[in-house]
């Protein structure tokens, strides 16, 4: 019995040192995020995954880079992992597009590097390169910049400029790209 009392601690023991000793978990390569924002009273917000340019620059949005192997190229998520999600606390204007309050997935449409279109998407829940054109709520140009340095990690951002004015800009790597928001 003192035999068995001895290995079973034995074996405790182990798997207890074993598990402690266990590689900490990597962080996600596009961990989550969120950007939330109120324009014209109005609260917008948009969860997505941010990727990193990890060493890619340059490599991302040409006719032979990593998005184009995607099978929905040229509209990519604008993001990773999950699509990209759009709340709206109220009706708004996006660009030239009329988007009611409510929950939508975002699209950029990319065939042109230099000239993107948003697009907003009535499919909700959709995971990975998940498009169907036939959900979409609306499409808008968007404004297209170089912002000072290279962008390393994916970001959304909401910016109000008051009087129910206001942009939302997503940028990665090379590209900027904005949309006007009114929300009058």
């Amino acid at each position: 019995m003192k035999r068995l009392l001895c290995c079973l601690s034995l074996l405790i023991f182990t798997v207890s040192a074993s598990a402690q000793m266990q590689k900490p978990k990597t962080p996600p390569l596009s961990p989550s995020a969120k950007v939330e924002g109120t324009i014209g009273g109005k609260s917008i917000s948009i969860a997505y995954s941010s990727p990193r340019v990890r060493g890619r620059a340059g490599h991302l949005f040409s006719k032979d880079g990593r998005i184009s192997k995607d099978p929905h190229y040229p509209v990519w998520r604008a993001g990773a992992n999950a699509a990209t999600t759009l709340v709206l606390g109220g009706d708004v204007k996006i660009g030239d597009l009329a988007v009611p309050a409510g929950t939508y997935t975002l699209f950029a449409d990319i065939s042109d590097p230099d000239n993107w279109t948003l697009i907003v998407s009535k499919a909700t829940g959709e995971w990975g390169l998940a498009y169907d054109s036939t959900k979409d709520l609306g499409r808008t140009p968007m404004k297209m910049s170089v912002p000072p340095s290279m962008i390393e990690d994916l970001k959304w951002s909401i910016t109000n400029h008051g009087h129910g004015h206001g942009v939302i800009t997503l940028a990665w790597e090379n590209h900027v790209a904005s949309v006007p928001v009114d929300a009058r």
